[in-house]
């Protein structure tokens, strides 16, 4: 069996690094740790790192050292730019944003959590339909919240250079628009449980 913890000799320039690689929850080291490692102590972001093993370049992040024959006491070589300080300062506004994005995905879930309770009729029918408008007020925070995000990240202007700026700038409108969708989603579902409390309410006065 493959070792879960590696330790390789990476050459970068004219410094060469000693990195211990351990693998996630016990598997075995793949790519994408020993990049996330170079990356800490190199300071070359993984998207713009070539990592080469015997004249071949280990591309599949996901792919397990060993199967490239990578093994304890291996040299490897990595070429690759830093990020400039001007980029690395956009990033680190992007990470910012992301945190603010994660805040706000969890005020959604727990919503969505509540609403999945009322439907299963975790509360007295009475008082269902003030709690599913107070559902209805936090989902329309969220979105907003979301929507304040979008502008945010929509108003960094990136120079063209900045890949690595660019790539994450994309991947989080993406991120957000899910979660707006999300939103509208669970907005619907609050809507559709007070028409049917209401109309129940309608009949039993009938």
């Amino acid at each position: 069996m493959a070792e879960q913890t590696v330790t390789v000799t990476v050459a970068y320039g004219s410094t060469k690094h000693s990195i211990t690689v351990t693998g996630q929850d016990g598997s075995e080291a793949t790519v994408k740790d020993l990049s996330d490692a170079l990356a800490q102590v190199t300071g070359v972001p993984a998207p713009s790192q070539k990592i080469i093993f015997k004249g071949k370049s280990l591309k599949d992040m996901e792919e397990k050292l060993s199967s490239f024959g990578v093994k304890q006491g291996c040299k490897l070589m990595m070429i690759g730019k830093r990020n400039s300080p001007e980029e690395e300062a956009e990033l680190k506004k992007l990470k910012d944003i992301e945190k603010s994005v994660e805040q706000a995905a969890k005020k959604l879930e727990k919503v969505d959590g509540e609403l999945t309770g009322l439907k299963n009729g975790f509360l007295a029918k009475d008082l269902q339909a003030e709690a599913l408008n107070k559902l209805d007020h936090r989902v329309k925070v969220a979105s907003e919240q979301f929507m304040k995000i979008l502008e945010q990240i929509d108003s960094l202007s990136l120079p063209e250079n900045f890949n690595d700026c660019r790539m994450k700038k994309k991947g989080l409108v993406k991120i957000v628009q899910d979660f707006l969708a999300q939103c509208d989603k669970v907005e619907a579902g609050i809507s559709d449980h007070l028409v049917k409390i209401q109309s129940k309410n309608m009949a039993l006065v009938d």
